[in-house]
């Protein structure tokens, strides 16, 4: 149900022709609405909270001083965009973000034209606004404006800097608005981040800021000769700053302006109204606050980045009452268990792309600084940084989401797996991971690395096997690439600090005995059909069940076994059905002369939307309901969980 003051400014707002009916004077407190309508959301219905906050009044000036949707904007990764969607058509339906079947909590060009690209991952925004300007130039449609609002954690990802410097070479008309908050989920880090610092904390620039803008809010005064002005305010501004060293963004053929207040609603409706006639490519540095207008986001903002349900009064974040004893995360499983590991191997290190808090890689970057290593948002640096270190000797635990492992494949075939290195690929979020939707759900990861040269492919049914893999994969004797890959959430075992053994490379396990059918699992969703024996026993039915724990490669003897004993097979996996971990079984019963009926359960060719897992899981038909009723449609009894 929506929440909204009755007779404030934003109720009258449905779309941003509603806002430009405003006098600029109305502007701050429909930012103050705003940001508590999102804070009054958010702390019912949970989702990504900090972000949104701090673009509040750069969202308003933006949609206040172009044209949208004729003029286009473009959000980088769309955890800012709330606001934008609140503005846009969207607010009656907003606390449906991130439910099932409610709106995403990303732009997404099929629900809004006002979401001009869809987007989830982050650095895509640059490239993306310059191929809609040159499209637009092309089409001789020059007075759309173009604008990518990007944050200086995304400016740290490599397609971010190609489309900057392709912006700087091709000349178009194009607005980048960097939104520098020094943070993407935890802080930012790197070179990048230390140089725009320094560019906000310059003493010679904040003294000469204020009259650059005045100087440019008089720029219609000037007619014709604008663009001249302008041109000697740059030069001016880069020669007294400067001086030794050109402004990153000038050499590549931008025009840099900035750093301005992000939070100055009224000032920054009056630069983009100044920018609007200012031809070519230009960035605009905001410095902005993220979580900025509730004090506890603003002072833990990695904790604010999507805090779920909490009490906005007193800011403290609802917990689920724990089920005692409680199984823990995989993540934190693995955050403990790579410093345990380390402190016996010290060739180990941990390497991760701006996630430390997500796959819990912190512990260790806390423990063990020089051995762990938040690189930022640059998946393809983090895994060919990850080889450089296997040819030393070292043996790296690169964590990444399986989403993202995307971004960086030709890194793990060509820099790591034709090398052969003794690189481990840690693969959180791997499968349907919920509300974050089809952008972030790690689908895919079987079935691109199985079919790579050199790689071990592996899926931990619970905690105890993700610390077996763990133990197993540092080994010297296994110094071949390998990939472990387990879900979001939480595992089975409370007590899971178990001491860690040695497994066979590419050896399933048998759960359980049966007769008529046999169920094939691999990784987390074992514990599905463990939940469905259960009740297909008490209707006297017991199919078998194996735990493969490998894609590749695959337990041969085991599978033998199997098809030999078995004439009715079911597969489950929580990954794509194309190519994945019921794929390779076919293909194994194909090329041995195996005739078995083969029912494979896993994510259908389709891209899933947002939902809670178990909802995503009982509409992809592959949890424990789904089993035992593949299992009594080979068998011919039904059985009703």
């Amino acid at each position: 149900m929506e929440i909204i003051k009755p007779g404030s400014l934003l109720e009258a707002i449905e779309y941003p022709s509603d806002l430009r009916k405003l006098d600029k004077s109305q502007l701050f407190q429909l930012c103050t609405e705003l940001r508590q309508y999102i804070v009054d959301t958010v702390s019912i219905h949970g989702g990504h909270f900090g972000a949104s906050l701090g673009v509040v009044e750069l969202t308003v000036a933006l949609h206040y001083a172009y044209n949208t949707p004729t003029d286009q904007i473009v959000w980088d990764v769309g955890h800012q965009a709330y606001g934008h969607k609140i503005l846009t058509g969207r607010r009656k339906d907003f606390h449906t973000n991130r439910r099932y079947k409610g709106i995403s909590g990303f732009p997404k060009r099929k629900e809004s034209i006002y979401d001009t690209f869809g987007v989830g991952h982050s650095s895509t925004s640059v490239s993306a606004g310059l191929g809609m300007a040159i499209a637009n130039q092309y089409k001789g449609e020059s007075d759309t404006k173009h604008i990518a609002v990007i944050g200086d954690g995304a400016m740290t990802g490599g397609l971010a800097f190609e489309g900057l410097n392709n912006a700087g070479w091709s000349k178009p008309d194009f607005l980048i608005v960097l939104n520098d908050n020094c943070m993407s989920i935890d802080p930012n880090v790197g070179g990048l981040k230390e140089y725009l610092t320094d560019i906000v904390t310059s003493p010679t620039y904040n003294q000469m800021r204020d009259d650059v803008w005045n100087m440019l809010g008089r720029l219609s005064k000037f007619g014709k000769n604008a663009q001249d002005i302008c041109s000697k305010l740059e030069a001016s501004l880069k020669g007294s700053v400067f001086s030794q060293q050109s402004n990153f963004f000038e050499s590549l053929g931008l025009r840099y302006f900035g750093p301005v207040d992000g939070h100055d609603v009224n000032k920054l409706a009056e630069i983009f109204e100044d920018l609007k006639n200012i031809p070519g490519p230009k960035l605009l540095h905001c410095v902005t606050v993220k979580g900025k207008g509730y004090s506890p986001a603003e002072k833990d903002q990695t904790k604010w980045h999507a805090p779920g349900l909490f009490d906005k009064i007193t800011g403290q974040i609802h917990k689920k009452p724990p089920v005692k004893p409680q199984a823990p995360k995989y993540q934190e499983v693995f955050g403990r268990t790579i410093i345990e590991l380390a402190k016996e191997n010290d060739k180990i290190m941990g390497i991760t792309p701006a996630m430390p808090s997500g796959c819990s890689l912190k512990y260790m970057i806390a423990e063990m600084p020089d051995r762990a290593y938040d690189v930022g948002i640059c998946e393809q640096h983090a895994v060919t940084f990850a080889a450089g270190l296997a040819t030393q000797g070292l043996v790296p635990f690169c964590n990444v989401y399986s989403t993202f492992m995307q971004r960086a494949y030709d890194q793990v075939i060509h820099d790591v797996a034709i090398q052969n290195l003794h690189v481990v690929f840690c693969l959180d979020r791997g499968g349907l991971v919920g509300a974050d939707g089809a952008t972030h759900h790690g689908a895919f990861d079987l079935a691109y690395f199985r079919c790579i040269p050199n790689m071990v492919v592996a899926a931990p049914m619970n905690e105890a096997e993700l610390r077996n893999m763990m133990y197993t994969f540092q080994l010297e004797k296994n110094a071949f690439p390998s990939s472990i890959r387990y879900p979001r959430g939480q595992g089975v075992m409370p007590e899971w600090q178990t001491p860690m053994k040695e497994i066979g490379i590419g050896t399933g396990r048998i759960i359980q005995d049966g007769e008529d059918v046999a169920i094939l699992t691999i990784g987390h969703p074992g514990n599905f059909a463990v939940n469905a024996c259960e009740v297909l026993a008490q209707k006297g039915i017991h199919p078998a069940h194996y735990d493969m724990r490998f894609v590749k490669p695959l337990d041969e003897e085991m599978l033998h076994e199997i098809f030999t004993h078995y004439e009715q097979v079911i597969t489950v996996e929580d990954g794509c059905l194309q190519g994945g971990f019921g794929s390779a079984v076919l293909e194994f019963m194909v090329d041995n002369g195996y005739t078995a009926k083969v029912k494979r359960l896993g994510v259908p060719d389709r891209f899933v939307d947002h939902g809670t897992q178990a909802q995503l899981w009982r509409e992809c038909e592959y949890d424990a309901q789904a089993i035992v009723e593949a299992v009594e449609a080979m068998v011919g009894k039904k059985v009703i969980i």
